[in-house]
């Protein structure tokens, strides 16, 4: 497995990421985190251990500058956030390497909105894309014109979420499944919960971007 630390070009800013790559791996993950959160994620970081296991490289990124991090209008800048995913993937896709081909979206939160923008935006190639705990409301303008297979991950007592995301899921363009975490609310802290989305997202992957199931 070959692990780097890296800071990626995004217009006029550098964004701090860890990329970590299996040997072998079938593709790769762009991680999107939620509001308030960064690379650092733990939720996020186990998630990413998961598919990693599964084969799949992963890739953890700031969306934000530390700066650009205190400022309330760019953390739910859905515009600015899904711009920078944009650009990391662009990044991503023009490194040599035969695990770019395939390339699918882990979102959070307001990254699941950017992650389902930027899926729709000229040249990314994004083969899945998983939604935690998301708020695809935030993107719905866009929602239509999302034709990637996408995973809609909600805990079962998140209920404002959970009819957010059975809304989006209406208006969704292609393939895709709400799955309901039983007992879980929105940051999945319940034993079991976080496994759970561990799970159902290395499944969607697997089946979407190849990999292999433990």
């Amino acid at each position: 497995m070959s692990e780097e630390t890296l800071t990626i070009p995004a217009g006029p800013v550098r964004l701090e990421a860890l990329l970590d790559v299996p040997d072998d791996a079938a593709g790769v993950v762009v991680f999107a985190h939620g509001s308030g959160s960064s690379r650092h994620s733990r939720r996020n970081r186990f998630v990413a251990e998961a598919l990693r296991g599964a084969g799949l490289g992963t890739l953890l990124f700031d969306l934000l500058t530390l700066e650009e991090a205190d400022d309330r209008d760019k953390v739910f800048d859905i515009g600015l956030l899904a711009e920078r995913l944009t650009e990391v993937t662009n990044w991503l896709q023009d490194r040599p390497g035969p695990e770019n081909e395939w390339i699918g979206y882990f979102g959070a939160s307001t990254g699941a909105a950017a992650a389902l923008r930027a899926a729709t935006a000229p040249g990314v190639e994004v083969r899945a894309v998983v939604s935690r705990g998301g708020r695809p409301d935030l993107a719905a303008d866009d929602l239509p014109n999302v034709r990637t297979p996408t995973l809609l991950i909600v805990g079962e007592r998140d209920e404002d979420v959970l009819s957010l995301n059975y809304d989006a899921q209406r208006h969704l363009g292609g393939p895709n499944r709400v799955a309901v975490v039983q007992g879980a609310t929105h940051l999945f802290e319940e034993p079991g919960a976080l496994e759970s989305v561990a799970e159902l997202a290395r499944d969607w992957f697997n089946e979407h971007l190849g990999g292999v199931t433990p």
